[in-house]
């Protein structure tokens, strides 16, 4: 049986992991967007957006490409090395939940045979967090312990800097009841500006209203000013906003964390 101090490490691990994947939360969602679009079919499967682009509903062979682009677009719509050692704690800490647990509610945008945009979503954030808690993070964390990531100091720095950022409270609060279901989304910079970013958020509404869905939350941040301008577009209205340190050093200039709602029946 594992040593009283070997379950301490386990926890600090389990700890410091959570952290690090709610801080992935907000840099995720804090991707750069030049353009978001959707419009599916009555059984939600396909969607045009140009002759050569379509949003389609996410399939398993997706899922490479997903977490590659996931990935490539993490930092503000740059790679994730910017703030992690290693993508592969960004990919099954907090991507695969996504692709592996709740593909259903998971789009992609597809041109030129490959996926080259993606949004996950979930239709029910209170049950994702408490299925995350039981099964991903543990497994995150034990993975940790065996070896398996690179935790170095970019890791360690964002770690702190996000406990930081809750005990000053910059992180803004999301009514759960009032938009139980939340989304990310990202797409390949080579096709931002086509629309693709805003038919995978249509996609998603689409879906999340035809289940009954009460409304639908998102984070990001002051610095991605066309998504903020598209979300409110598309009818997503500003909830909260918080200023934040999470990202000084990395990006000039204050930087405020935001959240947007959007209510489905009303």
């Amino acid at each position: 049986m594992p040593s009283r101090n070997e379950h301490r490490t386990a926890q600090f691990a389990v700890d410091a992991l959570q952290l690090l994947v709610r801080l992935y939360g907000q840099a995720y969602t804090g991707g750069r967007l030049n353009s978001l679009m959707v419009s599916r079919t009555p059984v939600y499967e396909i969607a045009e957006v140009m002759p050569d682009t379509i949003v389609r509903a996410y399939i398993p062979a997706d899922r490479e490409a997903v977490l590659r682009i996931a990935a490539d677009t993490a930092f503000f719509g740059e790679p994730v090395e910017a703030f992690l050692e290693d993508r592969r704690l960004l990919a099954e800490a907090f991507c695969a939940y996504y692709t592996d647990t709740e593909p259903e509610h998971a789009w992609v945008g597809y041109a030129e045979g490959q996926v080259v945009g993606y949004l996950l979503g979930c239709l029910d954030t209170r049950a994702q967090e408490r299925r995350w808690r039981q099964k991903v993070l543990p497994q995150v964390a034990w993975r940790a312990l065996g070896g398996r990531y690179r935790l170095g100091r970019l890791t360690s720095r964002y770690a702190f800097a996000y406990a930081r950022g809750l005990l000053r409270g910059e992180f803004p609060h999301v009514d759960r009841a009032a938009y139980p279901a939340h989304l990310h989304i990202n797409v390949e910079a080579l096709w931002r500006g086509r629309g693709l970013g805003r038919k995978l958020i249509e996609a998603f509404l689409a879906q999340a209203r035809a289940a009954g869905v009460a409304g639908v939350h998102l984070e990001t941040t002051s610095q991605n000013v066309v998504a903020c301008r598209l979300y409110e577009r598309l009818g997503f209205r500003l909830l909260a906003a918080r200023p934040t340190r999470l990202w000084a050093g990395l990006i000039p200039g204050p930087v405020e964390n935001r959240c947007y709602g959007m209510a489905l029946h009303i």
